[in-house]
């Protein structure tokens, strides 16, 4: 009965898909004419169906499918939005396989320009942030989905003022890792604004328990130390830990 609901879903979705194998970087699969009905049709299989299109996906990952993998990344998460996890990989794969998959079809490293290069790059970070928002709409209190933001906007985008703010959101979440923390901070002091930086700093250590080594207060402290230095802070103002 199973493998007769995933077949179907299989053959559904192509229908759903108008027999495309690439969805435009602005649509979405439930926006797809037929596609609401494939889905609600599912029902308990929702999650089954979801991860026999990631393992379809993946099988096209591997042989560098990019308008399939594309497609499939989309579709896995309307059939099944839940887990964070399709959200979370579909973002990586966006950011970081499907530009350097266009750029080996166009010549290679050698051959496509800089500038070209750095479109291509720009244009899937921007897709796989998008692909993240969507995931927030359906997926709260994600302190992973806000990091995962921030990395690409640090790693393929450069941008300090926007992954600065992402990484501030993921500590803000119900369970925000310490590391967002000080990497905001971090972020701060690379953008020049080291009184900024220090400020949180200063309200950030005395929150992070010292037995905890994923807190890492001592490193905290020693950068409170630095940025006191630099900004020449008086003795009897320097903060005192605890």
């Amino acid at each position: 009965m199973v493998l007769v609901v995933l077949a179907a879903a299989g053959g559904g979705l192509r229908y759903a898909l108008g027999a495309t194998k690439e969805v435009r970087v602005n649509e979405t699969m439930t926006e797809s004419p037929g596609a609401g009905a494939l889905f609600g049709w599912l029902g308990g299989f929702k999650a089954l169906a979801a991860d026999f299109l990631w393992l379809r996906m993946y099988a096209g990952w591997e042989d560098r499918d990019l308008p399939g993998t594309q497609t499939l990344i989309r579709a896995v998460v309307a059939v099944d939005p839940r887990p964070v996890y399709f959200w979370l990989n579909g973002a990586r794969i966006l950011a970081y396989d499907l530009p350097v998959w266009r750029i080996a079809a166009e010549g290679g490293y050698e051959v496509v320009s800089a500038t070209r290069r750095r479109g291509l790059e720009v244009e899937h970070a921007q897709m796989a942030i998008r692909h993240i928002q969507a995931a927030r709409r359906v997926q709260a209190g994600q302190a992973a989905l806000w990091v995962e933001q921030a990395n690409i906007e640090l790693n393929k985008l450069g941008d300090l003022a926007a992954a600065a703010e992402s990484y501030r959101r993921a500590w803000a979440e119900p369970r925000g890792p310490y590391y967002a923390a000080r990497i905001y901070g971090e972020l701060l002091r690379r953008q020049g604004k080291n009184a900024e930086a220090y400020a949180w700093l200063r309200e950030l250590h005395p929150q992070l328990p010292a037995e905890d080594d994923a807190a890492d207060a001592p490193l905290v402290l020693a950068r409170l130390r630095e940025l006191e230095n630099v900004l020449a802070v008086p003795a009897e103002q320097r903060y005192r830990a605890k």
